[in-house]
């Protein structure tokens, strides 16, 4: 039984993680591209999360963390970026 939940969580892990890169390069905008690679990055700690409960480990735990704080940082910089981008009054 264990097999096949991992069998199942690897291919969904892996047609979503081939959308994100699919999104990423063909993103019209660069929220499209950092929205996808904030993705990405969930898809990779999640991936890493089944690996650990699969495996019984915690190995990866610190890993996941550092992860998943590179995506929140980095999702947060770019959507103050945008904002702060959207406020400014144009100066023609």
């Amino acid at each position: 039984m264990m097999q096949l939940v991992l069998v199942v969580a690897s291919v969904v892990f892996s047609l979503a993680a081939a959308g994100a890169i699919i999104r990423i390069a063909r993103g019209p905008s660069l929220l499209d591209r950092v929205l996808a690679s904030d993705v990405l990055l969930a898809i990779l700690g999640g991936a890493l999360c089944v690996d650990m409960a699969v495996n019984r480990h915690l190995n990866n735990m610190m890993l996941v963390v550092a992860i998943s704080v590179i995506g929140f940082i980095g999702s947060v910089t770019v959507a103050r970026f945008v904002a702060d981008r959207r406020q400014a009054p144009n100066e023609s």
